[in-house]
């Protein structure tokens, strides 16, 4: 029996186990807390597991503005991870994942299905201490820096995403600096999950938290290559159109202002090379947010603005201006919907939370969108083009979002449910079939 059969099986035991003991954790006995804590107990806290069981059930209407059909499928993803730290230097971590999309049919793409395969496997040198030096090397999930607008995970999506990386880092109470490597990890549905090596970003992301009294400054450099046929470009190898070679120079602050008020602040720069056109890209954002007590509810609310650049004529073929958004986590940074992109575009969000009690939130989202530049397309959450004025005369409008949602959590129990409706602007009306997209679901985890 190969490896990938008997994983499956063994998470499908796992998940069957579950569903059989629900009934019994719902009267204050959680057998899943008393087995992990009864292996952490019984190691010496040096093995510790986790696991996680996500369904999420959803209606998508009106995808990629008409051109593709309606979706409604069920979404289940089983995750059972060990970490292993058998002296306080040294710590061994692994995961499993398994995802299903069974309503969707035998089409479902490999963002929605994988059979189960190693997620995360890494092995990390120094974990526990905060000064010092310390490494990590592996395939690893929870990799994201700053608020993961060029780097970070995609939780939302039902596969995720992993990478295969080497970190070193030097650490103190004042800054950790911090040299990486990562190739984002390809899901190869009926194989081996693996990354493509031709496609990676290296370089430094440094740490300083308390820059400025209370202000955290994070400042990096990162190289973005593509050395493979179809890369970025999709060119050929032979004359060099397919490559990619890309420097970001970027900076984030964050902290509190007067008043209550905190506020984030991120720019990026970039110089290089797409295919055989010189690339000159920036992309900038800004945020405020404030909490206030309402009648001993909490209420959040924040505003922030996003831009990146978008190529000027995409015609010429000796330069480009579209930013490149990296291995971005786009989740709720563009919409509910994750619609879109950083790339060529303009956006205000807002987003207002209310802590109706201490487990229970509602969400209100609105989002408004605008082409950078009215030649270059409007690019999707994954940095794919969406549609394109060749001329520049479909308007600059993208539209409108508006969504609604909330969650209830109870102990290691989450459940909710989401609405959004996205509203065509002309750009989009006159570029695609021009339909808005809607988008409810419904779902719920358990999670140790």
């Amino acid at each position: 029996m190969s490896f990938r059969l008997k994983a499956t099986l063994a998470v499908q035991v796992l998940v069957l186990s579950r569903f059989l003991l629900t009934p019994l954790s719902a009267q204050d006995w959680d057998p899943g807390t008393r087995a992990t804590t009864a292996i952490s107990t019984a190691t010496n806290e040096k093995l510790k597991l986790t696991f996680e069981q996500r369904g999420r059930y959803e209606s998508r209407a009106g995808n990629t503005f008409g051109k593709d059909l309606d979706v409604f499928t069920g979404l289940f993803r089983t995750r059972l991870g060990l970490a292993y730290t058998p002296v306080k230097w040294l710590k061994f971590s692994g995961m499993v994942q398994d995802c299903r999309a069974p309503w969707y049919g035998s089409g479902a793409p490999n963002t929605m299905r994988d059979e189960a395969d190693l997620h995360e496997g890494y092995i990390e040198l120094f974990p526990a201490y905060k000064k010092g030096f310390g490494m990590m090397v592996g395939r690893m999930m929870m990799l994201s820096y700053g608020e993961g607008r060029l780097i970070g995970i995609s939780n939302w999506s039902n596969t995720s995403r992993t990478y295969d990386q080497a970190r070193m880092y030097w650490r103190s109470p004042k800054v950790q600096v911090e040299m990486l490597m990562v190739s984002v990890v390809k899901v190869r549905i009926g194989e081996f999950n693996r990354p493509v090596l031709g496609d990676r970003v290296w370089g430094t992301y440094d740490v300083f938290p308390n820059f400025y009294k209370k202000n955290l400054l994070e400042a990096y450099v990162l190289r973005h290559d593509q050395n493979r046929p179809g890369g970025f470009t999709g060119g050929s190898s032979s004359d060099g159109t397919d490559k990619l070679g890309i420097n970001t120079f970027g900076f984030r602050l964050a902290g509190p202002v007067p008043r209550g008020v905190n506020y984030s602040l991120e720019a990026a720069l970039q110089k290089g090379k797409t295919g055989l056109a010189d690339l000159s890209a920036s992309a900038w954002f800004a945020a405020l947010s404030r909490r206030w007590t309402i009648a001993g509810k909490t209420l959040d609310l924040s505003a922030e603005y996003k831009y990146a650049s978008g190529t000027e004529n995409p015609a010429d073929p000796k330069h480009s201006g579209t930013f490149d958004q990296l291995y971005a986590a786009n989740h709720d940074k563009f919409g509910h919907q994750d619609l879109f992109g950083w790339r060529n575009v303009h956006n205000a969000r807002s987003l207002d939370t209310l802590g109706v009690t201490k487990n229970f939130a509602i969400n209100f989202q609105y989002n408004n969108y605008w082409l950078a530049n009215l030649k270059d397309a409007v690019y999707n959450g994954s940095g794919k083009l969406i549609a394109r004025s060749a001329t520049g005369t479909a308007g600059r409008h993208v539209g409108q979002e508006a969504d609604l949602y909330g969650t209830y959590k109870h102990g290691h129990f989450t459940v909710g449910a989401g609405y959004g409706h996205f509203f065509s602007g002309q750009f989009i009306q006159k570029t695609t079939p021009g339909i808005g997209p809607t988008y409810l679901y419904v779902f719920h985890t358990y999670s140790l």
